[in-house]
């Protein structure tokens, strides 16, 4: 099989155009990175020469530390502490080995994205269906991201319970506060311009300050539940689940897409990977930052849960409306939502990369990359941004959209179609463990998913009899 690179096929004189249909389709389903290393610009070729370790590891985090995060405490709510922690370890140590086991197929067939990999494996249809996840997944993320920025800036009223917003108690309640205008103003304001960026790489920066972000939330989180332990004002937090009957385990297993979706990254692996100097680097990078993001998963997932008890929201970011009982508790509060608004501000062009990136490649997938189309490129950023904000502003909680993207798309991306990939073998370097793990991770992601699936349908059901 030949492979052709972007650089040879511009040696050898092609141009977008001057191939046939078939011709170019082969070379874009064979060869196509989730970022070229070149890109063509009117006055030449630029040099993209390599990200660096830090680079990578705070990129990746950024993919899997997002909202994920806010719902975590609520999970551990509903689990139980002891199995709570458990679960997020253990869904960690399955990530590690799910995108090892992309990574090793990618570098053994030369291979440079999630989707190629999925053509190389199964045909076309393997290659759609994988894009057709991660549009799915990462439009579920950015509405997810949306409705917390809603929550915190504008407030919300989901549990019936009004929880008030940065803005309005700093102004009070006004129009050019309400949820629509700020939000419409963040997507204007603040995502428009972030995902204007072609290079991943290029949002280095913005990735270390939101990984910064981040553990500022975490420490005053930490401090905060750590005051009120040693001033005896909060309470005991539950150890295991609360088990009532039948239904009550059935509910525990809807607390599972949650998990799941606070680590899917695998859309984003291959951007990275491809942007190495040293492609070995990946694994550590890899290990990395799974033992950072975990790290900062039980610790908000504790001391949030410790914090709030019973009281919990969905979205954790909602209760820092509300007295702490400590000195300043109005200024931890905003120091709190504000920290982690940014964070979520920061995060969501990295999750958007690869969302555009892969919708491009459902509806156009013989054209040439994205990245050289600056019509095709503003045409689908548009679109995608307008697509997000509306469906925010009518969503009303992110556990319904984790709920359906972690039990749909997040599982596949994470866990089924790498399996697959390693039982299909297609590079011959599966091992006996490998396909053991393989068959197991398929088994436990089906059955737990499908229970989480049949648990929220039997709740809807319920809400709509008692209504």
């Amino acid at each position: 099989m030949m492979i052709f690179t972007y650089s040879s096929v511009k040696q050898m004189g092609i141009e977008n155009g001057s191939l046939s249909d078939n011709r170019h389709a082969e070379i874009r389903d064979e060869n196509t990175p989730l970022l070229p290393i070149k890109a063509e610009e009117e006055d030449g070729v630029h040099e993209f020469n390599g990200a660096s370790f830090s680079g990578a590891v705070f990129n990746l985090s950024t993919t899997i530390v997002g909202a994920g995060i806010m719902a975590l405490p609520a999970s551990i709510k509903m689990l139980g502490i002891i199995p709570g922690i458990l679960m997020i370890i253990f869904l960690a140590l399955l990530t590690e080995a799910s995108i090892d086991m992309l990574v090793r197929c990618s570098h053994q067939g030369k291979i440079t994205s999630y989707g190629w990999l999925m053509g190389e494996t199964f045909g076309q249809w393997g290659r759609i269906a994988l894009q057709a996840s991660v549009v799915i997944n990462n439009i579920g993320m950015m509405i997810v991201y949306m409705i917390i920025i809603g929550d915190v800036l504008s407030g919300t009223s989901t549990t019936g319970v009004h929880h008030r917003g940065i803005f309005e108690g700093w102004f009070g309640p006004h129009l050019w506060n309400s949820r629509p205008i700020v939000l419409l103003a963040t997507t204007l304001f603040v995502f428009a311009p972030l995902v204007s960026f072609k290079h991943l790489d290029s949002l280095r920066y913005t990735s270390a300050l939101s990984v910064a972000l981040a553990v500022v939330f975490v420490v005053v989180t930490a401090g905060i539940a750590i005051v009120r332990l040693i001033e005896g004002t909060v309470e005991i937090p539950k150890l295991f689940p609360q088990i009532d009957g039948i239904n009550s385990i059935w509910e525990l297993f809807t607390a599972v897409p949650v998990l799941v979706t606070a680590y899917i990254c695998h859309y984003n692996v291959h951007s990275i990977d491809n942007e190495l100097e040293d492609r070995t680097q990946t694994k550590p990078i890899v290990q990395t930052s799974l033992a950072l993001c975990s790290s900062v998963y039980i610790a908000t997932s504790f001391f949030a849960y410790l914090l709030f008890g019973e009281g919990t929201l969905s979205d954790v970011l909602a209760n820092f409306d509300s007295n702490l009982k400590i000195p300043f508790s109005s200024v931890f509060n905003d120091i709190v939502r504000v920290s982690y608004v940014v964070h979520i501000m920061l995060v969501f062009p990295i999750v958007f990369f690869a969302l555009r990136l892969n919708l491009d490649g459902l509806l156009f997938p013989t054209s040439r990359h994205i990245s050289r189309d600056n019509r095709r490129f503003t045409i689908i950023t548009a679109s995608l941004l307008v697509v997000i904000y509306l469906a925010a502003i009518f969503i009303p909680s992110i556990w319904d959209a984790f709920q359906f993207t972690g039990a749909t798309a997040a599982v596949l991306i994470g866990f089924i179609f790498p399996s697959m990939i390693i039982l299909r073998d297609p590079y011959g370097i599966a091992t006996k463990r490998d396909k053991i793990l393989a068959v197991t991770m398929i088994v436990l992601a089906v059955l737990s998913n499908s229970v989480a699936l049949y648990s929220d349908a039997l709740n809807i059901f319920h809400k709509k009899q008692e209504a």
